[in-house]
């Protein structure tokens, strides 16, 4: 019923455990270059939102003074 453990056989599990977790470390090292470029992508994405939102106010600061000017004007011409 006892199995004979060898060196042989205790080296072999040694070197499939570590070709397993160098696997498993390059796994990591590519998720972790994945989540650095997604992360750069998402930071892009919210300055570019970022930037149309101070253009939309001005753009509407800039409408509601043209909109003043205009009222101003209309009310000094005589119908």
């Amino acid at each position: 019923m006892a199995e004979n453990v060898t060196l042989d056989f205790i080296g072999r599990q040694l070197e499939r455990v570590l070709a397993e977790q160098a696997a498993m470390r390059e796994e990591i090292r590519r998720v972790r270059e994945d989540i650095h470029v997604l992360t750069a992508i998402v930071l892009r994405h919210d300055s570019t939102l970022n930037a149309i939102l101070e253009q939309l106010h001005a753009m509407t600061a800039q409408h509601n003074r043209f909109d003043i000017r205009l009222r101003r004007l209309e009310e000094r011409t005589p119908s």
